[in-house]
């Protein structure tokens, strides 16, 4: 069973020798005014899809979109590996095996949802009610952007409405078949630089990013740059190389070409606008020297020079004798005590006589 508007798919399997040729027909009415109608690959105005393979068996699937009350009936899907099976004017020896599955239509259930749509408020209560008694209902719960929200039933309260709570709410009634209706909720988009510093070195470019989240996202980015008394001058893509602006939904680039360090530094505003406002960030740009980046190695290198120039003059002022001491301080004979052993032994000598 299916609700007008959705869409039906078939699956079909034949095995023969040789693989068999597959149709697709679709049976309307019942015995004995039943119609057969052959369908074919792009049949009822493209709605029709008709895929099949035959490798080591036949396989062959149909697919029909947005269906209609009339598309309910019978499909049959036939198979036959006779070689006079497309002739007219004979009969074929083999039959066409033939495989059925029934496809209902009906129209889709009045849902009522209170409100309809939530537009820029800052808090909510939605609402859902299936009026048709004829549907069996086995339960409910709310979607919220295609993600079930947990302990939802035919109700849904919003607190506090924000950018991040924003979007499209589905009541969600557990039928055969299932039946559902959407509520949007629409605030402000929520516009963020993705860094609100950005530098460059002068003669590059910079690329500024800015974001948006919410429903529904921005129709339309604008760029400005932001002088000193607050005046906002608006920035046109392609107008020069200067800059160019690429801009999708949800995000927006403003690249600068060729920085200058005088006339490129400064703020720049993104802007993005939906249906029910426009909101802004602020992006500042440094510009920085091309030469910014030679600074910390010059001054390196300049105190390197300046502790070997200090070494180099400190050891060519330093005093001759300094020198001298210091190359004669380990050098010093030592005493003997060799006439301290000739005296004794005189004085031991003369104690003998």
């Amino acid at each position: 069973m299916r609700l007008v508007g959705d869409s039906a798919e078939l699956h079909c399997e034949v095995i023969g020798a040789p693989i068999p040729e597959v149709q697709w027909w679709f049976v309307k009415g019942e015995e004995p005014n039943e119609t057969f109608t052959q369908l074919f690959d792009g049949a009822g105005d493209g709605r029709v899809q008709i895929n099949a393979t035959y490798i080591a068996h036949a396989a062959s699937s149909i697919h029909i979109a947005s269906l209609t009350l009339n598309d309910s009936g019978m499909y049959e899907c036939r198979a036959s590996n006779d070689p006079d099976r497309n002739e007219l004017r004979k009969t074929p020896k083999i039959k066409w095996i033939r495989s059925q599955a029934n496809i209902v239509v009906m129209e889709i259930p009045n849902i009522s949802t209170d409100p309809p749509m939530v537009t820029n408020q800052t808090s909510a209560t939605l609402t859902c009610n299936l009026t048709d008694p004829n549907l069996p209902i086995k339960g409910s719960h709310w979607l919220f952007n295609g993600k079930t929200v947990e302990n939802s039933e035919s109700t849904s309260s919003l607190d506090k409405i924000t950018y991040s709570s924003s979007g499209k709410y589905e009541c969600v009634f557990e039928t055969d078949p299932v039946v559902k209706e959407v509520i949007e909720v629409k605030s402000l988009p929520h516009v963020a630089a993705y860094k609100h510093s950005e530098h460059g070195n002068e003669k590059d470019k910079a690329v500024l990013v800015c974001v948006s989240h919410g429903y529904p996202l921005p129709t339309d980015w604008t760029w400005f740059t932001k002088e000193d008394n607050d005046v906002r001058s608006p920035i046109i893509n392609g107008t020069s190389n200067k800059y160019e602006i690429k801009s999708t939904p949800n995000r927006t680039s403003l690249t600068i070409n060729d920085l200058n360090i005088e006339s490129d530094a400064g703020d720049y505003v993104c802007s993005g606008m939906n249906e029910i406002g426009t909101a802004t960030d602020t992006i500042h740009l440094r510009v920085r020297s091309r030469w910014a980046a030679l600074w910390p190695f010059l001054g390196i290198v300049a105190e390197v020079i300046i502790l070997v120039t200090i070494i180099f003059i400190y050891e060519k002022r330093r005093k001759p004798d300094e020198i001298n001491d210091d190359d004669d301080s380990g050098a010093a004979p030592l005493k003997s005590n060799s006439n301290a052993n000739h005296k004794d032994k005189n004085v031991r000598h003369r104690n003998s006589n």
